[in-house]
């Protein structure tokens, strides 16, 4: 994940997102490769990043970009239908709220996308300055960002996924031959692997689920795919 920052002392480059999850079963299963979560922080080129987090005082710089654009968009337009949309975007981005908080319907959404206004990206308004760690936390959150695990001797592994994403596309974040050739999945919540010796235990006290392809992944769920291809 990309994440542009404006007005803020954030590093730029490569930061290793340093999640407790990991940490833990890092820990608990002494795994020989360890694959945590990197964000990478930019200031510049704002249209290649994957979000945005922006001080108060700077917020404008970024909104202005998008007021520009829909302005020429709704003065240009052949469409009146799109005309009141453009100009209800405007609106928000004067009161300084970014698209990304502004609810429209699917029609809408998919307008907008195409014009790829910068705050219909994640857009985080910090009023102070925030550590490395929790910037990284808030646009994943603003970005309906979620982490599952995969965890066991030979390595402990956090993968983003969109949340309320089923197990067959986390299967596929994994290697496209488990979505392709799944049959089911073993889900434990990392609270209850923590708690126990190994997945081995867990499976005796009955804290192992296995569930079919119509699973939502939850937050901190640690899986095993069960395949054939």
């Amino acid at each position: 994940m990309k994440i542009c920052f404006l007005g803020l002392d954030l590093p730029e480059g490569k930061v290793r997102y340093q999640d407790e999850r990991v940490i833990t079963l890092d820990k608990k299963f002494a795994a020989k490769k360890v694959t945590p979560f990197y964000a990478e922080f930019i200031k510049d080129n704002c249209e290649q990043c994957d979000g945005f987090i922006v001080s108060r005082e700077q917020v404008l710089d970024l909104l202005i970009l998008d007021m520009e654009k829909l302005e020429t968009r709704r003065d240009r337009t052949t469409d009146d239908s799109e005309r009141p949309l453009l100009s209800r975007c405007l609106e928000y981005l004067e009161k300084e709220i970014p698209l990304c908080d502004v609810e429209f319907t699917e029609e809408e959404f998919a307008l907008l996308k195409t014009l790829a206004p910068l705050s219909l990206k994640p857009t985080v308004i910090a009023e102070a300055q925030p550590e490395v760690n929790d910037a990284i936390a808030e646009v994943l959150h603003k970005a309906g960002i979620v982490f599952f695990y995969t965890a066991d001797k030979k390595e402990v592994h956090a993968w983003p996924v969109k949340e309320n994403s089923d197990i067959v596309t986390c299967a596929g974040k994994i290697h496209s031959d488990l979505a392709r050739g799944f049959i089911k999945a073993e889900i434990v919540s990392y609270q209850d692997l923590i708690g126990v010796y190994n997945w081995q235990e867990a499976r005796s006290k009955g804290l192992v689920r296995l569930v079919d392809r119509d699973y939502t992944i939850r937050e901190g769920d640690v899986i095993e795919i069960r395949f054939n291809v």
